[in-house]
């Protein structure tokens, strides 16, 4: 799963990135390249069945984030700079919420629906271009040959060009699967899913709740495609520096119950839909990411895809009701190890052993 970090210049992305993944500042003076890091999810249910097996390998599910810098149009008129933001399966806006007399904005306040809109407009601009070139070409085809496929995708793109002049993303329009699929090519910016990342001062670190409702329920509320989720910048930066224990008491003087960091994760995984399953062995613990409503033979798949062809069935347990018995066999004296087939739709926390051919 890879996610791009954007955002305006001074906003805390940079920051964010390298607090995410471990990767420092490079020097890229000129350059619009993407930097690369990935981070692992956060899953305490793994350290859970970890103490029970005590296998030599504990394996958390990964996030790849590119740090992007600042959307512009100079950098959308880059191809390689297009090239890699086209293929992320989503983007984290990164939104300055925070005032600082030290740092700085580009357009001399605060205010991040204003850079939200920014960043928008030069998505759909990006988007509008492409769409127009299309047409042309489609139109030039139509005119040659009579094609319902080449009618169909007309007025698909005439469409698309309807919403983007009308400054509206496409992240907002609804698809039918057959449209869906003419279109998939384009990767168009404005229709992947966008995390709204609100980086709050330290001062507003224990209202971080209010916070997020305050833009998801307002100027974000009925929003398709769009997420919500605060951090602040200066606290996750202490965090990184402290163990476990201390950060766990770091992050209640504030009153916070997890760090920013594992609410962005989440964010991200809910946004596009993703969820996590478990396998428990004295081998290896680890935790595989599927999409949501996927079912066992899909799940199989995501180990090996040899499984997901000859997937017999699968041996199901909850890992807390796993980790309450202390491992598979009080499970199996008692039958709560349950036996599902194909039609199994997996849930989240779901420990599975696949049987296949």
């Amino acid at each position: 799963m890879k996610t791009a970090i954007v955002g305006l210049p001074m906003v805390g992305k940079t920051s964010l990135f390298t607090i995410l993944t471990g990767v420092h500042e490079s020097a890229r003076v000129g350059s619009l390249e993407a930097r690369v890091g990935v981070t692992k999810v956060p899953d305490p249910r793994l350290d859970a069945l970890a103490k029970i097996f005590e296998p030599p390998k504990i394996t958390h599910a990964t996030v790849e984030y590119l740090d992007f810098p600042s959307i512009s149009k100079e950098a959308l008129r880059d191809p390689s700079y297009l090239a890699s933001l086209r293929v992320v399966d989503a983007m984290a806006h990164v939104l300055r919420v925070f005032e600082s007399d030290t740092v700085p904005h580009e357009k001399g306040s605060v205010d991040p629906m204003r850079d939200w809109d920014d960043v928008d407009v030069e998505l759909i601009l990006s988007d509008l271009v492409v769409v127009e070139k299309r047409m042309e070409r489609v139109d030039k085809d139509r005119k040659r040959q009579k094609s319902p496929e080449l009618d169909a995708e007309f007025a698909l793109l005439e469409r698309i060009k309807a919403e983007l002049e009308a400054n509206r993303p496409l992240r907002g329009l609804e698809f039918s699967h057959e449209d869906e699929k003419r279109i998939r090519g384009f990767q168009f910016l404005s229709q992947k899913p966008m995390l709204a990342v609100l980086n709050i001062g330290e001062e507003d670190a224990s209202k971080m709740q209010e916070v997020e409702d305050k833009f998801r329920n307002g100027p974000f509320a009925g929003k398709k495609g769009i997420a919500v989720t605060a951090i602040c910048g200066k606290i996750e930066a202490e965090l990184a520096e402290l163990s476990p224990e201390e950060a766990a008491e770091y992050l209640k003087s504030y009153g916070l119950k997890e760090s920013g960091l594992q609410r962005l994760i989440e964010a991200t995984y809910a946004l596009l839909g993703l969820m996590s399953f478990l396998t428990a062995g004295e081998t290896e613990v680890r935790a595989w990411t599927i999409p949501m409503n996927s079912k066992a033979p899909q799940a199989a798949g995501a180990i090996h895809s040899d499984f997901e062809k000859k997937f017999i069935r699968a041996e199901v347990v909850n890992w807390k009701l796993l980790v309450d018995h202390n491992g598979y066999p009080a499970l199996k004296e008692k039958g709560l190890l349950r036996l599902e087939g194909k039609e199994y739709v997996v849930k989240d926390g779901d420990v599975l052993v696949i049987r296949h051919g």
